[in-house]
C-alpha cells in the first residue's frame, strides 16, 4: 500500500552493530554472539524506516557525511526507500557507531553510543525547501538547533509536529511550544519532574494538545485535549526490544494522518509489538513480505 504522505524525520543517524547473546558481557569477558546484524540506526532514522514501510515517503534529516562507513547506512536506507537529507555532506568524520547487545532470554538491550554530541549541525545547513510537500515532521532532539528552527517553520505552515521524547535533552523546552504530539517514554523527565503526573503537567504548560507516555508492555498513558486515559498494548513474547520505541513513533506518524489520537497510539503499539518479536530493527518487515 502506498499513500501520498511525506514525512520528515529530524535527528540522529548512526550505524548500529547489533548482537544477540546469552547475556551482556562482564568485565574482561569475551562473548560469542548467537546472531548479529548491521543497520542504520537512531530514533529519527528507525522511525523513518517504519513510516516508509507502511506506505509513505520518508526523508531523514541528519548528519551522514562521506566517511567510508556511511555507505553501509546509505545502502540500508536505500533498501527501505528512505531518502537522506544530509546536513553535512562533506564531513569526513565518522557517524556515531552504536554497539548493542540483546539478551536472548529477555529481549532487553544494552547500548553503547556517542549519539550526536560531536556531529551538531547549524541552522545554516538547512535546505531552504526542506518542508516542501511535507505532511508531518518528527523531531528526536539529537539535532536541537535544527529541530527548533524546523519546528517554527513547520508550525507556520500548519504541518503537524511530533517529538520523540525518549529522554530529556537540553533545548527541548525551545521546541515544545510548537509541538502537536509529544510521544514520550517513561524515561523522559524534564527538569524538576520525577513522576508521570509532573511530566504531563510540564508538557501541558506548553499547550501541547496531545501527550502520550509509553511504559513498555504496560498501557500507554495519554492526555488529549484535556481528556486523560490509557491505551492497552499487545502482550506478546519478546525477542528484542531494540528500536521498538523508534518504530512506534514512525508508525504513529503514519496513523495520526488518518486516525484519531488514541486509535493512532493503539495501531502504533501493534506495529511496535510486531517488531519486538524479531531480532534487530529490520527483520519484522522482512517477515511480512
Amino acid at each position: 500500500m502506498t499513500t501520498d504522505n511525506y514525512g520528515l524525520f529530524v535527528g540522529l543517524v548512526t550505524l548500529d552493530l547489533i548482537y544477540l547473546a546469552e547475556s551482556a558481557p562482564q568485565n574482561n569477558q569475551k562473548l560469542v554472539a548467537i546472531d548479529y546484524t548491521v543497520a542504520a540506526g537512531g530514533p529519527a532514522t528507525n522511525a523513518a524506516v517504519a513510516f516508509s514501510y507502511l506506505g509513505n515517503q520518508a526523508t531523514v534529516l541528519g548528519v551522514v557525511g562521506s566517511h567510508p562507513i556511511t555507505q553501509l547506512i546509505r545502502t540500508d536506507l536505500d533498501t527501505y526507500k528512505v531518502a537522506i537529507a544530509d546536513l553535512q555532506p562533506s564531513t569526513t568524520t565518522s557517524v556515531p557507531v552504536s554497539s548493542i547487545i540483546v539478551t536472548e532470554s529477555t529481549g532487553e538491550r544494552a547500548v553503547v553510543c556517542i549519539n550526536a554530541v560531536k556531529t551538531q549541525a547549524s541552522i545554516s545547513s538547512l535546505p531552504p525547501d526542506i518542508l516542501q510537500n511535507i505532511d508531518i515532521v518528527l523531531i528526536d532532539g539529537h539535532q536541537m538547533a535544527i529541530g527548533k528552527a524546523l519546528a517554527s517553520m513547520a508550525k507556520s505552515q500548519n504541518i503537524p509536529i511530533v517529538i520523540d521524547g525518549g529522554s530529556w535533552k537540553a533545548g527541548f523546552e525551545e521546541v515544545l511550544p510548537f509541538v502537536d504530539y509529544a510521544i514520550c517514554s517513561s524515561n523522559f523527565y524534564p527538569p524538576n519532574c520525577h513522576t508521570t503526573a509532573e511530566v504531563f503537567a510540564y508538557l501541558s504548560h506548553f499547550s501541547i494538545p496531545h501527550i502520550a507516555i509509553t511504559h513498555g508492555e504496560q498501557p500507554i498513558e495519554y492526555l488529549s485535549c484535556g481528556d486523560r486515559g490509557a491505551v492497552d498494548v499487545p502482550q506478546i513474547p519478546v525477542v528484542d526490544t531494540l528500536g521498538a520505541g523508534d518504530i512506534f513513533h514512525g508508525a504513529f506518524c503514519h496513523y495520526i494522518l488518518q486516525l484519531t489520537f488514541t486509535d493512532a497510539l493503539a495501531q502504533a503499539a501493534q506495529v511496535a509489538a510486531k517488531a519486538c518479536q524479531f531480532f534487530g530493527t529490520r527483520r519484522w518487515m522482512e517477515a511480512q513480505q
